[in-house]
This record gives structure tokens, C-alpha cells and sequence, in this order.
């Protein structure tokens, strides 16, 4: 029997969105593994001189964003299937969602910093 509790088809497009997301940290994180075993110095130097070339700021960029929404989602489906009390879920999912847009918009301004030698 259905009772008319809203669609199906939200779970599928966040569903998706963790698969996409942790397809995409596969190569970026072999990306970053080699590229940071491959610096000579593991000194702030030679991490901010990798991080000034364009394509490898880009993927940083792009594996800080991935891994914090993939982080994000699946914060959701553990607070979503295991806190029961309304009140209590609505304010934890709505924490989590600002601690990662703030996290996401601090990682992207240190990268960026880091890259375009703001920071020294």
C-alpha cells in the first residue's frame, strides 16, 4: 500500500551524486598521491611552486570540493537514518551543510593563496 509520503526519486539523484563523487576521488586522489610523492622537498617552497602550475591548483581545487561534498553527503545519510528526533536532525544536517560550505570556501582560498603567492 502507498501511503503518499512523497517521491522516491530524492534518494536517487543523492545516491548518484555520492557515486559520482567518490568516482572522481579515485583519479584525483592517485593524482595527488604521486604528484606529492614525486616532489623532491617536501618544503612549503617546492608545494607552493607545484601548486603555482595551473592544472595541478585546478585539481586541488576540484579534490577539495569532491571530497568535502562526498564528506557532506554522506554525513546526511548517517544524520538522516540514525537521528530520530526532527528538531534534532534538522539542526545537525543544517550545521553540517554550513561547516562544509565554510570548510569548502576555506580550502579553496588557501589553495588559491598558496598558488597565486598571496601567502608566504
Amino acid at each position: 500500500m502507498v501511503l503518499g509520503l512523497g517521491s522516491a526519486e530524492h534518494g536517487t539523484g543523492h545516491w548518484w551524486a555520492q557515486r559520482i563523487t567518490a568516482a572522481a576521488l579515485i583519479p584525483l586522489g592517485l593524482w595527488f598521491a604521486i604528484s606529492v610523492l614525486g616532489l623532491p622537498v617536501a618544503d612549503y617552497g617546492a608545494v607552493r611552486s607545484w601548486l603555482a602550475q595551473p592544472l595541478n591548483s585546478s585539481l586541488m581545487v576540484l579534490l577539495a570540493v569532491s571530497v568535502l561534498h562526498h564528506s557532506q553527503l554522506g554525513i546526511q545519510v548517517v544524520v538522516e537514518d540514525y537521528v530520530h528526533d526532527d528538531s534534532l536532525k534538522a539542526i545537525t544536517l543544517t550545521f553540517s551543510r554550513f561547516l562544509h560550505i565554510v570548510l569548502a570556501v576555506a580550502a579553496i582560498y588557501a589553495l588559491l593563496s598558496i598558488s597565486f603567492g598571496f601567502a608566504t
